[in-house]
C-alpha cells in the first residue's frame, strides 16, 4: 500500500514533470535536446511498485502527457510498456540500485519511448522519407537518450533511495 508520505511525494513529482517538460533548464541540454523527463519520472516508480502499478502508471504518464501535445501522436503505448517491463524488473526480487543499471535502463527506456514516437510520426503524417527529418529525428534520440542515461542515476537514485529509508522506519 502506498502510505501518505509516498501519496504527497507521487503527486509533487507527478506535477514536476509536465513544470519540466515546458521549462526545462537550459544547463540541462544537450545541443539543444533536453532529457525525458518522463521516463526518469517512470523508472523509480515502476521498480518500487511492480507490474500493475508501472502499467497503470505508465498509462497515467502517457495521457497526462498527450495533454500537452497536440497532435495524433500518442506516448501512452511506450510508456505502458516501459512501466509493465521496469516493474517486472523490480518485481523479480533483487532491488536494482546499482548506478550504470539506472542509467542504462533509463537510456533504453528512452530510446523506446523516442522510436514509438517516430515511427507513428512517420506512419501519421507521412513524412518517412524526408532525410531531413529523420536526421533530425536521429539526433534528438540519441542525444535524448544519452542525457537521460548519464542523469538518471542521480535522479532516480533519490527516488529509491527514500524508498529504501522509508521501508527500514
Amino acid at each position: 500500500m502506498i502510505n501518505r508520505f509516498e501519496k504527497l511525494a507521487f503527486t509533487v513529482s507527478l506535477i514536476s514533470i509536465p513544470c519540466l517538460f515546458i521549462v526545462s533548464p537550459k544547463w540541462l541540454t544537450l545541443q539543444g535536446v533536453e532529457p525525458n523527463w518522463a521516463v526518469l519520472w517512470l523508472l523509480p516508480w515502476a521498480l518500487n511498485h511492480g507490474k500493475i502499478f508501472g502499467l497503470f502508471f505508465g498509462c497515467c504518464l502517457g495521457l497526462f502527457l498527450d495533454g500537452l501535445i497536440v497532435g495524433n501522436i500518442t506516448q501512452v503505448p511506450a510508456f505502458v510498456l516501459l512501466g509493465f517491463w521496469w516493474g517486472h524488473l523490480g518485481s523479480q526480487g533483487k532491488p536494482i540500485e546499482l548506478s550504470l543499471n539506472l542509467g542504462l535502463l533509463a537510456f533504453l527506456g528512452t530510446i523506446i519511448s523516442g522510436l514509438s514516437f517516430w515511427l507513428q510520426y512517420i506512419f501519421l503524417e507521412s513524412v518517412g522519407n524526408s532525410s531531413w527529418f529523420n536526421t533530425w529525428a536521429f539526433h534528438t534520440l540519441l542525444a535524448q537518450s544519452i542525457l537521460t542515461g548519464l542523469i538518471a542515476p542521480v535522479i532516480c537514485s533519490v527516488f529509491l533511495l527514500a524508498r529504501k529509508r522509508k521501508k527500514k522506519n
